[in-house]
């Protein structure tokens, strides 16, 4: 075997002001093309690993490192040092060098937009800012471009703006302008969170291009998805440690899987299926009672209803692209669970925001409750939609994770509001973090959190932007339980989702946004 690009053995890791070691005793090498998953549950430090790998962490500000990172030996000594770099926890620890660690160790974090230059007006832009940066020939760069573009499925974004991408877009975007100044080392961090089918593959081929050309591509996750099942190896993450290694036949049903929390696919006689994100927390019987009692004839009227709306960003931003909404109605009752599918840039997310007044039609009209919403003022017709967003944290903002709750909850259920507040955060498995600070979540319980927000309020109306993506097995089951109680109370819900299967264990019905218009599957 080749020696490793990249070695990393930690003693330990915590955060300032914790005293809690969030990793220790734990090993990882980077193998010149070889592909290794990190399988973890929520909170089991896969996140800080990808970091502290990618030199986004180290000792001294960052919090208190013990142990040792070091590149291989051709890319260290370009570095300028083959040597262990070897953390003590103290003070007068060594310093990385960010500029010179990343053109060695690339990185994509969970928050794939976080990664993003935002200088570049254009994805063509953004590919290439960080080959600008290294002085590439410009003849050299617009192949690097294009060939980068391909790869990843961007060629036909090359003009657009970055900001008017969506979710699984700019997450192809950001993996892209990690991959195209080909480090030595690639570090991905839930990568095929919010990706199409057609993305999830253009992603796949991208990761074995690399590998095939001698990249050490490391994946960190918590599902046992098609990515991870390509893997020469996983390491199991428990509780900040490795607890497992092995190929994947060999650990695919050990118990350190099964405990870790990881969501794992399920097994055929030909080996695994498509990855099934949850138990289905609606049996068909009980689906089809709920969905009987109330949505039975014409006598209730929807919750929501949209009638021949149509929609489209000002000219110069998407013109007449992916995202347009044309022509587009759509009726959901009381205790109904509809699942909204179809590819990345379809304009689901554009789809949800008129719900609560964020966007407006340019033709047609909304209705909550019977009523048009046409003039009452977002944060009116926001008192009965709750509209958990593709990015929590867009949502959080408050110091604490009972006060984020709290926030505005007493104006709507005054003295009760505490109480509501418990039980949302207790629901979503958060009840013991009242006091931490939302953003020291990991991204997995932000999206829980952003959850009980919503939940608190019991809106009539629950739309919610790729609710599963970061999710193990146990904030599934959560997030599960919230719907199935959302809808026997009455409430109406919209999911917006890639997950073909978790849609098809959850909905009433599913239905397909594309080419600006919704068709039942």
């Amino acid at each position: 075997m080749r020696p490793p690009l990249l070695q990393a053995r930690i003693t330990e890791f915590s955060y300032h002001g914790e005293d809690a070691s969030v990793l220790r005793d734990l090993a990882v090498d980077a193998v010149p093309g070889t592909l290794t998953a990190v399988l973890g549950g929520s909170g089991s430090g896969k996140s800080t690993l990808g970091r502290l790998l990618a030199g986004w962490l180290s000792g001294g500000h960052s919090g208190r490192f013990r142990g040792s990172l070091q590149l291989g030996t051709a890319a260290g000594a370009a570095a300028g040092d083959s040597a262990p770099i070897v953390f003590h926890g103290g003070p007068d620890d060594p310093r990385l060098n960010p500029s010179l660690w990343s053109e060695h160790v690339g990185y994509v974090p969970q928050d794939a937009a976080a990664l993003l230059s935002t200088v570049g007006s254009t994805v063509a832009e953004e590919l290439a800012f960080g080959l600008e940066n290294r002085g590439l020939d410009r003849r050299l760069m617009h192949d690097a471009v294009m060939h980068a573009a391909d790869a990843a499925g961007l060629a036909a974004l090359l003009g657009r703006d970055p900001a008017t991408l969506s979710g699984g877009e700019l997450r192809r975007l950001a993996v892209a302008c990690a991959a195209i100044t080909r480090p030595g080392v690639l570090v991905l961090d839930e990568p095929l969170g919010s990706l199409d089918e057609a993305g999830a593959a253009s992603l796949r081929s991208l990761v074995r291009s690399l590998t095939g050309s001698g990249t050490a591509v490391i994946v960190l996750s918590q599902s046992v998805d098609e990515l991870a099942l390509e893997a020469t190896q996983w390491l199991v993450l428990d509780g900040g440690t490795v607890t497992a290694r092995g190929m994947p036949g060999e650990l695919a049903g050990s118990p350190w899987l099964l405990q870790s929390g990881v969501v794992m696919p399920a097994r055929t006689g030909g080996g695994f299926s498509p990855v099934r994100r949850a138990a289905d927390p609606h049996p068909a019987g009980q689906r089809r009672r709920t969905e009987h009692d109330h949505c039975a004839g014409n006598a209730t009227p929807p919750v929501l209803e949209l009638e021949r709306i149509a929609f489209g960003f000002p000219a110069g931003r998407r013109g007449k692209g992916p995202g347009i909404l044309a022509d587009l109605s759509l009726a959901v009752r009381a205790g109904q669970i509809v699942a909204v599918t179809g590819p990345n840039g379809a304009g689901k997310s554009t789809l949800l925001r008129h719900f609560n007044g964020l966007h407006r039609p340019d033709r047609g009209s909304v209705r909550i409750g019977g009523a048009d919403i046409a003039g009452i003022p977002t944060g009116k017709v926001a008192d009965g939609v709750g509209l958990l967003f593709q990015h929590p944290r867009d949502q959080l903002f408050e110091r604490t994770v009972l006060r984020e709750v709290l926030f505005g909850l007493d104006r709507r259920f005054g003295p009760e509001a505490p109480t509501r507040a418990l039980a949302a955060l207790t629901a979503v498995g958060l009840g013991d973090q009242l006091e931490v600070h939302p953003h020291e979540l990991p991204a997995s319980r932000q999206r829980l959190l952003a959850l009980a927000t919503v939940l608190a309020r019991e809106p009539t109306l629950l739309a919610l932007d790729e609710p599963t993506v970061g999710l193990d097995r146990h904030g599934l089951e959560r997030l599960d339980q919230a719907i199935g109680a959302a809808a026997l109370r009455g409430a109406a819900v919209v999911i917006v989702t890639h997950e073909l299967a978790y849609a098809r264990a959850t909905a009433h019905r599913i239905l397909e946004l594309r080419d600006g218009t919704l068709r039942e599957e």
